[in-house]
């Protein structure tokens, strides 16, 4: 098995990014990209069975948990070429892309941007769009101006889960909390300006990797319906809807392995699309 210690490295505009690898190195890698307000430990419960397939790429996003968190607006090009330099410097040609809300926007960049660098691409509970750009401002206004974070991490967390996970202690549902209690205001706030931002509407038709689009049927951050969308845009695309909230790798795992695990080891390429 590789280390397990988090390390970092330090992007072009200064910025470092920490990750880490699980798995054994002759393993093919998969990336795993983070939704806002979470660190690489939302993907802990499926770390076991992944590591079986692949060797384990997870890093913070810029923003979040041991990276940077530069103050200002982030903007989706940026926390795309985080990625693509973290890339880089480990020297990795290709990789196979996860990514869930945020991270599947980012995931969606890569395959759009970077398709030499995507192997096969697993979109999660994201969307192509996330309009009108207008009702992220307020949010943003009023995270930046409130004391703390924990207004908006009981936000998050009711939009994340399912309200039986919500009611007492629930040990998962206190890691989340955790850690959105100690991220940096500035990182989620710049992660909203890159949502607001972004539109990817018309050029996602452009991704040409095996793709697969999760959903969650009761999602109302990143809708089925938004799901769907994404899975007619891109071509191919695979389309499945798993009964869960937004954070379909935590409330349903099982099933989200079930639809991921023989997605990404799957031994037949498309000629038009390999």
């Amino acid at each position: 098995m590789t280390s397990r210690t988090r390390t970092a490295v330090t992007t072009g505009d200064g910025v470092r990014i920490a990750y880490r690898f699980d798995g054994d190195e002759d393993k093919p890698v998969l990336l795993l990209s983070n939704s806002i307000g979470t660190d690489l430990h939302m993907w802990g419960g499926q770390v076991p069975a992944l590591t079986e397939h692949f060797r384990l790429l997870r890093y913070d996003a810029r923003g979040h948990g041991a990276s940077d968190a530069p103050s200002g607006p982030y903007s989706l090009d940026r926390l795309g070429r985080d990625v693509v330099e973290l890339l880089d410097a480990l020297d990795l040609r290709r990789v196979h892309v996860l990514g869930l809300s945020l991270g599947g926007i980012v995931a969606q960049w890569l395959g759009i941007h970077v398709p030499e660098r995507v192997d096969r691409l697993v979109l999660s509970n994201t969307a192509a769009h996330l309009g009108p750009a207008d009702q992220w401002n307020q949010p943003i206004a009023e995270l930046l101006a409130a004391p703390d974070m924990r207004a908006t991490t009981e936000t998050f967390l009711h939009n994340w889960f399912p309200a039986d996970m919500l009611r007492g202690d629930n040990d998962i549902v206190e890691g989340f909390r955790r850690t959105l209690l100690a991220t940096p205001r500035e990182g989620v706030a710049g992660s909203w300006a890159a949502v607001r931002d972004y539109d990817l509407r018309r050029t996602a038709a452009l991704i040409d990797r095996p793709t697969l689009v999760i959903a969650g049927e009761h999602d109302t951050v990143t809708s089925a319906g938004h799901g769907k969308e994404l899975a007619a845009a891109v071509p191919g695309a695979r389309f499945v809807v798993l009964p869960t909230v937004h954070m379909a790798n935590v409330e349903a795992q099982a099933a989200f392995l079930d639809a991921v695990v023989p997605f990404l080891t799957e031994t037949e390429t498309d000629g038009r699309r390999a």
